[in-house]
């Protein structure tokens, strides 16, 4: 053994050839800091051994590097930029020192190459991928580029056009298509991966392969000539812009950092990604991203904690066809459960098979999957008119109108149909989960499992636990969520639950500006271009259907009559009682055609204008601060709120729910997140300012409290 760590083992296997295997004590290789130190101290070791003739780097996980740690990233990134800069530098001379060996070095890859991993292999000098590869630099998605020479080598590896496709997607790669590019040598099957990668060394050792050449070429400047270069980053730019837009600065970063280094040699050229890292490292955007990231890893370390506690989901039910039904069983199917849809009409269960043949024939159309992959997901739901199918389900998931009399007797009555230790879930967004369980005898066994629409696209279910549903019962539902390919986040039940919860105090404030003149159309202009969000209040309205928004808004009124009661008519109710439904019926606050894709398209309608100046008067101007603070302080306090009764467990999940369940900007990092970049002070002095307007934009004692004593949500 030439080197041994509880991260890294070197070893010299036969004709002098060297074996660095990544081997951490957890269940995935990362760059973490002790890493980073032992693959250094490994280096130096090898550096003394005068016999070797060639090296290999391997991986004795599933994955080669999955990255770096990212729960040290805040931390890190939260230093001086002398510390940030000199981390920098230490970790680029490890991966330097790799690039500058006297002898060829190799790559044996398996599973994923991410981050600091496709880093760690672009320094070898050959690179020999199994099929269950995946390589690639995903830093842009976090609101950082690659720091540990991505930018440099990538682009002398593979040629700056796909490298900038690489980079600023942050998508990951498989090995037919890394190969395609020269990202690699050669593709095998996994048992094959170490001979054929010494093989390849072998060859190189014996001169066979240029393997100086290919280690030249990333240690000079890039060969493009300039004229091509000039028309290559101009396309770049113009792409990234397109797709990322000014919110998410990273992937331009990214097309800069290239451009500016591309005349470099490798020592400059690195300075150039180090100089653009730090300044991206300490964005409000980066720490956002990267919270996200952390979150997300949160929710599903839950998530996963559950299914050990969880009653086990070999089948499942649906009761209730038609689109939303159709959505959950299409999800379970394509995900391996086999579910019953059950409904007492035969049109309602064509619609429910139809809504699962569309989202898969639509699947191979982008081929991402195939006739007979489509056919294996449709064996998997079966659909019927009567109780019996479903006497064997594990957990039956009630999605039938959003009626509570019509719930409660569909409720009970499948429960004379089910297995003694069944799970029963409804889907609803704003029914009691307390009192729908009024009508099950052993109320135990339920909660609320709230899809949202689109099910396919939504990556958010909220499963609400009520007041006697038992610990076994949420773990398994939360399981089957996680399962289906879903995020599960845990609330406790209440008016609209979490995410409806706080979404209808941000249409309260959006129907504030327009009781007072404002236009729907300017509001959602600013939304959407200056905020973030995906779209404006008008049109989620017209999407979510203003006759559910209606019905929703009296829930939420009754429940929490002294902020979101009315006194007199608002602007749902003007689109409401003119029938204006939205994207339903092609008109509500915008008019609706398809367009040649077969697509919705949005109009300004003059008669929305008519209607709304009937009622409240002519037009007025309000500035940009005015409609993002009139309407986003009433869904910040009510998230607030959330967490202080303990609706939602922390932070975190709150912050989850809003970017997976509403596409609260992620680039905000969700509402926690918002108020400690913003400060929690600063943000109580701003909800003053419009106290005048009413309960939703009064802030609570424990949020005073918290900015009195300059604290935050996410503690540091």
């Amino acid at each position: 053994m030439i080197y041994q760590s509880p991260t890294i083992q070197v070893e010299l296997l036969e004709d002098n050839i060297a074996r660095l295997c990544f081997n951490a004590a957890g269940s995935v290789n990362k760059f973490d800091r002790e890493t980073l130190e032992s693959l250094n101290a490994a280096l130096e070791a090898i550096k003394q051994e005068t016999n070797i003739k060639g090296l290999m780097l391997a991986s004795a996980k599933d994955a080669f590097i999955v990255g770096a740690d990212i729960t040290e990233f805040l931390g890190l990134f939260a230093q001086d930029d002398s510390v940030l800069l000199n981390w920098l530098e230490e970790a680029n001379k490890v991966f330097n020192k790799i690039e500058d060996l006297p002898f060829p070095t190799i790559s044996a890859i398996k599973g994923f190459a991410l981050g600091g991993g496709c880093e760690t292999i672009l320094a070898t000098d050959m690179r020999v991928a199994d099929t269950t590869a995946r390589i690639g630099l995903p830093e842009t998605k976090l609101g950082i580029i690659p720091g540990f020479g991505g930018t440099v080598r990538l682009p002398r590896v593979i040629g700056a056009d796909n490298a900038l496709e690489w980079i600023t997607t942050g998508k990951d790669q498989r090995p037919e298509a890394a190969l395609k590019v020269g990202a690699i040598d050669a593709v095998v099957a996994p048992e094959s991966l170490e001979t054929a990668a010494i093989q390849m060394l072998t060859d190189a050792i014996a001169e066979k392969i240029d393997w100086q050449a290919r280690r030249q070429r990333k240690l000079s400047p890039l060969t493009l000539p300039k004229l091509e270069a000039m028309m290559s980053f101009a396309t770049a730019k113009g792409m990234v812009f397109q797709v990322a837009g000014k919110h998410y600065p990273a992937p331009m970063a990214a097309v800069d950092v290239i451009e500016k280094a591309a005349g470099a040699e490798r020592t400059e050229a690195l300075q150039v990604e180090h100089q653009a890292f730090l300044k991206l490292a300490k964005t409000e955007v980066a720490q956002a991203l990267i919270g996200i990231f952390l979150n997300d890893q949160l929710v599903k370390g839950k998530a996963k904690k559950a299914s050990k506690q969880a009653h086990p989901i070999n089948s499942a039910a649906v009761l209730g066809a038609g689109i939303m039904g159709g959505g959950i069983a299409y999800q379970s199917a394509s995900k391996g459960t086999p579910i019953v849809m059950k409904d007492i009409a035969q049109p309602a269960l064509e619609l429910g098979l139809g809504e699962a043949s569309k989202l898969l024939a639509a699947q191979i159309k982008r081929g991402r999957s195939t006739p007979a992959k489509m056919a294996a997901v449709l064996n998997n739901i079966t659909a019927t008119l009567d109780y019996s199918a479903v006497q064997q389900a594990d957990v039956v998931v009630e999605a039938v109108v959003e009626h509570p009399k019509v719930k409660a007797t569909v409720l009970a009555e499948v429960e004379q149909h089910v297995s003694e230790d069944a799970i029963i879930a409804s889907n609803t967004s704003t029914i009691s989960i307390n009192l729908l369980a009024k009508s099950l005898k052993k109320p135990e066994r339920f909660c609320g499992m709230h899809f949202f629409n689109p099910v396919h696209k939504m990556p958010l279910v909220e499963v609400i636990r009520g007041e006697n549903s038992s610990e076994e019962t949420i773990a398994s539902v939360v399981a089957y969520a996680a399962k289906m390919g879903k995020t599960p986040i845990v609330v406790n039940d209440c008016p609209g639950f979490f995410v409806n919860r706080v979404l209808f105090p941000y249409f309260a404030g959006f129907s504030g500006l327009l009781a007072d003149g404002a236009d729907f159309a300017a509001i959602d202009k600013v939304m959407e271009k200056q905020f973030g969000w995906p779209m404006g209040p008008a049109y989620l309205l017209d999407v979510v259907g203003l006759d559910t928004g209606h019905h929703a808004q009296a829930v939420m009124a009754e429940g929490f009559p002294d902020r979101m009661g009315k006194t007199g008519k608002d602007a749902i109710d003007v689109m409401f009682e003119a029938q204006r439904f939205g994207q339903k019926n092609a008109k509500g606050f915008y008019q609706y055609s398809v367009d040649r894709r077969g697509k919705p398209k949005k109009d300004i309608d003059a008669v929305s204008y008519e209607l709304l100046g009937a009622a409240f008067g002519e037009l007025k101007e309000f500035s940009k601060d005015d409609i993002i603070a009139r309407t986003m302080i009433p869904m910040i306090i009510e998230t607030v709120r959330c967490l202080e009764e303990g609706i939602i467990a922390t932070p975190a999940e709150a912050d989850m729910g809003l970017v997976y369940g509403l596409g609260f900007p992620p680039f905000r990092g969700g509402v926690f997140r918002y108020i400690d970049t913003m400060g929690v002070a600063n943000f109580v002095a701003l909800a003053d300012k419009y106290a005048h307007l009413g309960g939703l934009y009064q802030v609570t004692d424990k949020m005073r409290e918290l900015a009195a004593n300059n604290g935050s949500y996410y503690q540091a």
